[in-house]
């Protein structure tokens, strides 16, 4: 029989971009492990600690909030055809291809002094931007429920609620909660339209930029990593955990 080597052949070219996006990765910990001592200065930083934590805190509302509505409207997507339904879909995905500083002149025009300057105008840049992914990934969750099994609880006395709760939502969480996470990690890289919405109080995100512009690299670098280990290991923690549960279930 004669060897296939199409899987090599495939292998080979996506290593490609695995290298590309490992390799800065590796050269950004390599450059600051030669300056250790103004990574641990960052550590102390007071200004780089409370936006790290700010960025943390409003991703987190981020995600939540794309759950508490985004997780409804997936699903009624998923059972429900109706007129228009198309351009709702259309309208989700439209954060993905605007061009995020326009986002935040989307948001300043609509939302004015509202949102200027403030913890929601950094809720509110991070919620535009990111909030496709938990709602298409809740709907492709319940699509791949058998709307059968609903039907069925519903015959044996269950509302269409309780079917939700008890079948459909288990059924479908992991999809649901890649998409949540995906929402929190697009949440906290976003930069462009906060810069523009709420420059204060200053994200992580937006301190590097400033750092970056008013000292260099240098200074700038000890954040970045900062942010990069932080991001990782809790985006590593949240697909192992979801990971293990989807294998619990299976």
């Amino acid at each position: 029989m004669r060897r296939d080597y199409t899987l090599y052949f495939f292998a080979a070219l996506g290593s490609f971009l695995i290298v590309y996006i490992l390799l800065p990765l590796a050269m950004i910990y390599f450059r600051q492990a030669q300056d250790f001592q103004a990574f641990v200065r960052t550590l102390h930083d007071p200004v780089v600690i409370s936006a790290v934590k700010r960025s943390l805190l409003t991703a987190t509302a981020t995600a939540l909030i794309a759950l508490l509505f985004g997780v409804p409207l997936g699903y009624v997507l998923a059972r429900k055809d109706f007129p228009g339904k198309s351009f709702v879909q259309a309208i989700i995905d439209v954060p993905i291809v605007i061009p995020h500083s326009v986002v935040g002149i989307m948001l300043l025009v609509t939302y004015s002094t509202y949102i200027l300057d403030n913890y929601k105008g950094i809720i509110g840049a991070m919620l535009f931007v990111s909030a496709s992914f938990t709602i298409n990934s809740a709907r492709d969750g319940f699509l791949a429920v058998d709307e059968k099994l609903e039907a069925v609880a519903r015959t044996l006395g269950a509302s269409r609620l309780r079917a939700f709760f008890s079948i459909s939502l288990p059924m479908a969480f992991p999809s649901i909660a890649s998409g949540a996470i995906m929402t929190w990690a697009r949440a906290i890289s976003e930069v462009g339209s906060i810069l523009i919405v709420a420059y204060y109080p200053m994200t992580a995100q937006v301190l590097i930029l400033e750092y970056f512009n008013n000292y260099g690299l240098r200074a700038s670098r000890p954040i970045a990593v900062l942010m990069v280990t932080i991001s990782l290991g809790i985006f590593v923690v949240l697909r192992w955990l979801i990971g293990r549960r989807a294998n619990a279930q299976g």
